[in-house]
């Protein structure tokens, strides 16, 4: 069964991509972790003891973290720049 308020990935990737095939590169990946990341954080206001759920939260931030690292690394200024479209403080 959909969930009413879903992540809309077309959107999400159309925001963020490069060229017209990208689906995969470190911004889009990166997008794509922030918007699942916000919406199992709503999740888990309402459901306190989902710690299944709680652990797949944890694992995507890591992998975010990582994925910003690796653009911090490599370009700077795009790594700037997602961090002020995707509202992450660091």
């Amino acid at each position: 069964m959909p969930h009413s308020k879903a992540i809309d990935k077309t959107k999400v990737i159309g925001d963020f991509k490069t060229h017209d095939s990208d689906t995969g590169s470190c911004d889009v990946q990166i997008a794509l972790l922030s918007a699942r990341i916000n919406h199992l954080t709503e999740h888990l206001r309402t459901h306190r003891k989902d710690f299944h759920t709680r652990r797949g939260l944890l694992a995507m931030a890591s992998r975010r973290r990582k994925l910003l690292d690796y653009l911090k690394k490599h370009d700077l200024s795009k790594y700037n720049e997602m961090l002020q479209r995707l509202n992450l403080r660091r």
